[in-house]
């Protein structure tokens, strides 16, 4: 398959610059060197480029094409307040375990288009898609985490068919958090409490509305 670019969406604050900016590059690396897209090495000098003279916190996506060609946009960010707590639904559309694809972000995004379809705005802010064995995945935009009162975060394991997150992938490295098959009775035990996160918006406290 060609018909898709690698991306990465980064948050850029004036004061610290780029947040996880070493980890989103190595993903995009990594991405590109499995996939033999060229250009990776450009992106950290354009995206740079891109954020001269900002003042204020920004969204800022980078897209990478298999033959080099790199796009940076960025838009005004406003993080979300501290006591942030988002509504989440679980889809019935699903995700495929055996999809390797779903470890790389890319453009390719149907399948979370169609989960994220089946609940209005109004009735979830984020929507978790489940594998062909029923575990939980990731939601349409961020990583799943459950606090099980263990002191450590549970997350599920790439090979469930999911992205490798960059928020994730700093959590697991600092022993923050592991991974671990969770099923969606998991998500409801009681004691216990659910997280969804993304490099861009941090750790979000959740509710799973069933």
């Amino acid at each position: 398959m060609t018909d898709f670019s690698l991306i990465e969406t980064l948050r850029y604050e004036p004061e610290s610059g780029f947040l996880r900016l070493r980890l989103h590059l190595a993903r995009l690396s990594r991405s590109a060197g499995r996939l033999g897209f060229a250009g990776a090495e450009a992106a950290e000098a354009r995206l740079k480029e891109a954020v001269s003279g900002a003042d204020g916190p920004l969204r800022v996506r980078l897209t990478l094409d298999r033959d080099g060609a790199i796009a940076v946009t960025n838009a005004p960010f406003t993080p979300l307040p501290d006591d942030a707590l988002w509504r989440v639904r679980i889809a019935s559309t699903h995700l495929y375990s055996g999809d390797r694809l779903l470890r790389m972000k890319t453009t390719r995004r149907g399948v979370y288009e169609a989960a994220r379809s089946e609940f209005s705005p109004a009735e979830a802010d984020e929507v978790i898609l489940l594998n062909e064995k029923g575990e939980v995945c990731e939601g349409t935009i961020s990583s799943v985490f459950l606090d099980d009162g263990s002191g450590t975060l549970r997350t599920p394991p790439t090979a469930c068919g999911l992205l490798a997150g960059v928020l994730r992938n700093e959590l697991i490295c600092a022993r923050r958090a592991r991974v671990a098959r969770l099923s969606p009775a998991d998500l409801l035990k009681a004691g216990s409490s659910l997280y969804v996160g993304n490099s861009l918006r941090g750790l979000i406290r959740a509710e799973l509305l069933v």
